[in-house]
């Protein structure tokens, strides 16, 4: 990341930076877990997305170490590969990883601590995770329009 200067992120800044990215819609994985989807493939008629923001349940593979409890506000942010995920998990900041997501190309972060970031940054991230998920062609057509 760049280190940008600007106001902290909040957690409505995840909705209105995925819903400004092109073709991309919320939707469901994983059964009924909110998920910023982009096109992927269409099966029987309807295109199922891409999953790259996804709001977590709680779950017994996610706990802070600080206090034992099930972290309650995750965000799972996809990346483009394991050296941006381990840039990002190394950087300081809000950004880890847990051992259900050892070889995933996902970063987690806790809404509650979006703040440490500013929202230049968050835009940043969610639309390389974007770039990682969406069709080439998309992507293509998103850098000519710049």
């Amino acid at each position: 990341m760049t280190g940008r200067p600007g106001r902290p992120a909040t957690a409505a800044d995840v909705d209105a930076i995925c819903g400004n990215l092109p073709e991309t819609w919320l939707g469901t994985s994983w059964g009924d877990v909110p998920t910023w989807l982009v096109p992927h493939r269409v099966r029987d008629g309807e295109d199922k997305g891409r999953g790259f923001v996804l709001y977590r349940k709680p779950h017994k593979t996610a706990v802070d170490p600080r206090t034992g409890e099930q972290y309650d506000d995750l965000l799972v942010i996809r990346t483009a590969n394991a050296d941006d995920k381990l840039a990002l998990v190394e950087a300081d900041g809000p950004f880890f990883t847990i051992d259900h997501f050892n070889g995933y190309n996902a970063v987690l972060v806790q809404l509650s601590r979006l703040g440490e970031i500013s929202r230049d940054e968050l835009v940043e991230v969610i639309t390389e995770a974007w770039r990682a998920c969406a069709p080439k062609s998309l992507v293509k057509k998103f850098d000519a329009e710049g």
